[in-house]
């Protein structure tokens, strides 16, 4: 079984700074790619950004220059760094992750349970 564990949110001023991470714990034998997304309320979930084991990046243009991800794959782990916040990023963040375990071929899709971030005005 395989759990990705989201921490790092909270509240925070419009033009503030928050760092999310995400931890994978289990079984794993490799983690491809990892993600961001968020939901706010009343809204689908929405793509933020991923990252690719060796390190490309790609994001949505709504965040784009303000946020970064990165991750440590030695730690299988995943970051968001959100600077310039602004009161509509405010949603519930989750990870997400592409996962190999010792008992699987193909990977299975892992989410986490989802940190919420709020911004005010």
């Amino acid at each position: 079984q395989v759990q990705l564990v989201e921490s790092g949110g909270g509240l925070v001023q419009a033009g503030g700074s928050l760092r999310l991470s995400c931890a994978a714990s289990g079984r794993i034998i490799r983690i491809n790619p990892m993600a961001w997304y968020r939901q706010a309320p009343g809204k689908q979930r929405e793509f933020v950004a991923h990252i690719t084991s060796g390190g490309s990046t790609n994001y949505a243009d709504s965040v784009k220059g303000r946020f970064t991800i990165s991750r440590d794959n030695a730690k299988n782990t995943v970051y968001l760094q959100m600077n310039s916040l602004k009161p509509e990023d405010t949603a519930v963040y989750y990870c997400n992750a592409d996962v190999w375990t010792i008992a699987t071929i193909i990977p299975s899709s892992y989410w986490g349970q989802g940190t919420q971030v709020t911004v005010s005005s």
